[in-house]
This record gives structure tokens, C-alpha cells and sequence, in this order.
């Protein structure tokens, strides 16, 4: 073969499209979850473990973390807030709405340079049921990013069940994961994630000036859920 083929065989390659299924090995990430004493972090702290990633959860309170750490096993550790941040290479935040914005702030120096997946749904409640909120930024992820402009922001993990997370008798969970970000080495990482746990994959679903609608439609599966006793989830289609 001459160098002109060699040349030419090489152009090729690189103008290739790339496979939007070929994702990064995140076997070695450690992941933090701020938040993982509620329902929703625990769920993915023990989905995650039990998938082989190493985990650490986060609380305010150390010792209720380790005490969360300790029911799970799977060798989860438990952390402050702070120590689970620096310590993790891609941080999850699985806390309440109402404590976002403040629990973000306070972390703002130790998750630079961080990849953050925010889980958060922004959502009222009153006699109707669930509704959305729409918060000054746009969404709560848009919130992360104007808070951690040193972090690398994406938006995941929205419409899980906690119920089916935690049950340890359930060993797939048949859902798709809509993953939001500006960069598509980001989101290829947490696609990966999610494509950790059996039965879930990571579909890209735009980026964060997207992730209102992606919050919000928590409270239409709420709805659902109400309404047919099910823990509702997503499948995207012809993907």
C-alpha cells in the first residue's frame, strides 16, 4: 500500500461519523451521590454498587451517611457532603429542590472540575397533585450550571422509581435514562453510567436548555403512577 492510500484510508477514518452507541469505559469512576440518604439517592448509590462502580454517599451529616453506607453494603462508603464531592470523580445530586440551590453553593469549590449529573425535579404539590416548577434559570440543572461554573453540569437519572431502586428483588429496571449536557464527552459518561445498571440505557435528549421539560415531566408520571398503582417509566423508540 502507498502513502497515498495510507493518507487517504486515514481521512476517511477521521471524517467517519461516530457511533453514537460507543461509549467510554466509567468502570473506574467513582461516584458520589449528594443526597443519597433519601429515597432517590440511596436507590442509585445501591444500584450502582451492586452494578460494580464504587460509590460514596453524601449527607450533611456524615454519620447519617455512613449509617445509609452501612444498611447498603456493597462497599459503599458514607461522607459529609464536602468529603464525598472531593472525593468522587462524577457527583450525582439526588437532594430536595428546596435545599438545591443552597447545597450547591456551599460545594462550589470542591466540585470543580467535577462531572455533575443533577436529578433533581423541581415540583409543587397541592390538591390536584403534582405540578412543575420552573425555576429563575430555567430548570434546576440550569441552576447547577449558573452555580458551578467550574463543574461540567449534565442533567440525568429524572424519572426512576425509588421504589423499584431500592427493591432488592428486582434485578433489571426496564427504563431509558434521557441525558442532557453541552458536551458529548460528558454525556457520553453518564450514558455509560446508566448503561451500568441491567435493564436501563442512556439515550442523549439535548442540552441543559432542555431540561425543564425533562424535569417536568416527572409530574405527569406521578400522575400515572397514581392512577395505575405503577412505578411508570420511559422507552425511547426507533433509537
Amino acid at each position: 500500500m502507498t502513502s497515498t492510500d495510507n493518507t487517504a484510508g486515514a481521512a476517511a477514518a477521521a471524517s467517519a461519523p461516530k457511533d453514537p452507541w460507543e461509549l467510554p469505559d466509567v468502570s473506574g469512576l467513582v461516584v458520589g451521590v449528594l443526597g443519597g440518604t433519601g429515597d432517590q439517592g440511596r436507590g442509585l448509590a445501591y444500584r450502582l454498587a451492586k452494578a460494580g462502580q464504587k460509590v460514596i454517599i453524601g449527607s450533611r451529616a456524615a454519620e447519617r451517611a455512613q449509617a445509609a453506607a452501612a444498611e447498603l453494603g456493597l462497599g459503599i462508603e458514607g461522607a459529609d457532603n464536602s468529603e464525598c464531592a472531593r472525593r468522587s470523580d462524577a457527583v450525582i445530586v439526588a437532594v430536595p429542590w428546596d435545599g438545591h440551590a443552597k447545597t450547591l453553593q456551599a460545594l462550589r469549590e470542591d466540585l470543580a472540575g467535577k462531572l455533575v449529573i443533577d436529578c433533581v425535579n423541581p415540583l409543587g404539590f397541592d390538591k390536584k397533585g403534582a405540578y412543575a416548577l420552573k425555576p429563575a434559570e430555567g430548570s434546576a440543572a440550569e441552576q447547577a450550571a449558573a452555580l458551578l461554573p467550574d463543574s461540567r453540569v449534565t442533567a440525568a437519572f429524572h424519572h426512576l422509581s425509588a421504589v423499584l431502586l431500592q427493591d432488592e428483588a428486582i434485578d433489571e429496571i426496564d427504563t431509558d435514562v434521557m441525558v442532557l449536557g453541552e458536551s458529548r464527552a460528558d454525556t457520553d459518561l453518564v450514558q455509560a453510567l446508566a448503561g451500568r445498571i441491567p435493564g436501563m440505557r442512556g439515550v442523549f435528549a439535548g442540552r441543559l436548555r432542555n431540561a425543564h421539560q425533562v424535569e417536568s415531566l416527572v409530574a405527569n408520571l406521578i400522575s400515572v403512577n397514581r392512577r395505575y398503582k405503577a412505578h411508570a417509566g420511559l422507552r425511547v423508540t426507533d433509537v
